[in-house]
C-alpha cells in the first residue's frame, strides 16, 4: 500500500502562496504521517521549507523548463514518478487545471479551490451589494483538504518563527539588537494595484505622527520598486532613526524576521500584511478599493485594525485592479491620517 503523500499546488501570487502556510502547517500537525509537498515558485521554498518534518517543497519554472503544454507534460511526469496519493489543487487556474486534468485520468484522488465566483461578484456588484463575510482563503483551502479526506480540526499556527522572533544576528549589522524601550514599526505602503494604495504623502504624514508620539522608535520601510525607489529615500531623509529595508536585505528570509520584531506593520491590501501576518506580528491595514469581506484578511488579524471608509461603492473589486467609478478614490483619500495613526496607538500602546 501507498504511502498517503499530498501534492499540494499553489503557484502564485505572492499574498496567496504566504496565506497557504498556516493552513498546509496545520494540516502537516495534524497528519503527522502523512507526507506533504508544496509546489510552487522558487520564492515560496523559504515558506515552506522548514515549516514542519513532513513538509516538503518542489520548485516549478513555469516560465523555463515547465512553460506551456509540453513543459506541464514534463512536469506531471515527474509528478507521478513521486507516487502521490492525493492532489489539492489551491490555485485553480489554467496551469493547474490542466495538471488537475492529467491527475483525474489518471484516477487521481483530487479536490480543487471554490473561489465563489457568484458570491465575489455579488459583493462587488455597483448596484444591491451583498455585503457578506466570505469564506476567508484560510477556510477556501482547508475545504480542499476537507474533500480528500484530510479535515482540519486544529488551525493554531502562531509564526513560522519560535516565540522570540527570527535570528536578528542573520541580518546587517545596521538593524543591530533590539533595544527594550525603543518601538520596531514597520510600513509598506505600496501595492501591486492603485485601488489598494493610500496616497503617499499622506502615509508620509502617519510616519511622523508616529516618530512625535514615539521619538525612540525605528521607523523600517517595506517595499521594492519604482516608486519605493523613488521616495523612500526622501522619507527616510526626512524621518529619524529610518531604514529602507530593501536597500539593505538581500533575502526575503531577512525580511521576515526582521517582521517577526515589530511591534507593528501597516500595510495595504498587500502580500507585506500577509509576509507580516505569518511572523505573528499585528497589522494595521488600510482598505480602499477591496474589503477584507472578500476573505483576505490577514492570518489572525484583528479586524478592528482594519481602517476603512464606509461608502456605498465599497467594495468595487477583489483585486483593486479596476478604475474608480467616482474618479477620485474617494475610498483612500477620505481616510486622515489620523485614523491609522490611533490604530497605530492602539496596537503599540
Amino acid at each position: 500500500m501507498k504511502k498517503e503523500h499530498i501534492l499540494v499546488i499553489r503557484f502564485s501570487a505572492l499574498g496567496d502562496v504566504v496565506m497557504a502556510v498556516p493552513v498546509v502547517y496545520s494540516l502537516a500537525k495534524t497528519y503527522p504521517d502523512v507526507r506533504i509537498t508544496v509546489l510552487s515558485r522558487a520564492y515560496a521554498r523559504t515558506f515552506f521549507e522548514d515549516l514542519a518534518p513532513n513538509i516538503n517543497f518542489m520548485e516549478a519554472d513555469l516560465r523555463g523548463e515547465y512553460s506551456g503544454v509540453r513543459g506541464l507534460n514534463k512536469l506531471y511526469r515527474r509528478l507521478t514518478a513521486k507516487n502521490f496519493t492525493a492532489v489539492a489543487d489551491l490555485h485553480n487556474v489554467l496551469r493547474s487545471d490542466y495538471l488537475r486534468m492529467r491527475f483525474n485520468m489518471s484516477r487521481y484522488n483530487v479536490a480543487h479551490i471554490d473561489k465563489h465566483r457568484k458570491a465575489r461578484k455579488m459583493l462587488t456588484a455597483e448596484e444591491n451589494k451583498a455585503m457578506e463575510q466570505l469564506p476567508t482563503s484560510f477556510e477556501n483551502y482547508a475545504d480542499v483538504f476537507g474533500r480528500l479526506g484530510y479535515p482540519i480540526k486544529d488551525m493554531s499556527f502562531k509564526s513560522i518563527f519560535p516565540p522570540e522572533g527570527g535570528n536578528l544576528n542573520l541580518l546587517p549589522a545596521i538593524i543591530g539588537p533590539k533595544k527594550t524601550f525603543g518601538q520596531w514599526i514597520g510600513f509598506a505602503p505600496f501595492a501591486a494595484h492603485n485601488g489598494k494604495i493610500y496616497p503617499p504623502e499622506k502615509m508620509l504624514e502617519v510616519i511622523k505622527m508616529t516618530k512625535a508620539e514615539y521619538p525612540q522608535a525605528r521607523i523600517f520601510l517595506f517595499g521594492r520598486g519604482k516608486r519605493e525607489d523613488a521616495l523612500f529615500p526622501k522619507w527616510c531623509g526626512e524621518t529619524s532613526d529610518c531604514i529602507n529595508v530593501g536597500e539593505h536585505m538581500e533575502t526575503m528570509q531577512q525580511e521576515l524576521i526582521l517582521m517577526s520584531h515589530l511591534d507593528a506593520m501597516v500595510s495595504m491590501d498587500s502580500a507585506n500584511m500577509h509576509l507580516a501576518s505569518i511572523t505573528g506580528t499585528p497589522v494595521v491595514s488600510v482598505w480602499g478599493a477591496t474589503h477584507p469581506y472578500a476573505g483576505f484578511m490577514g492570518w489572525k488579524q484583528d479586524t478592528a485594525n482594519a481602517v476603512q471608509e464606509d461608502m456605498p461603492c465599497r467594495p468595487c473589486s477583489i483585486y483593486g485592479n479596476k478604475p474608480c467609478m467616482r474618479g477620485d478614490f474617494a475610498c483612500m483619500n477620505n481616510i486622515a491620517p489620523r485614523r491609522i495613526f490611533d490604530r497605530i496607538k492602539a496596537v503599540v500602546g
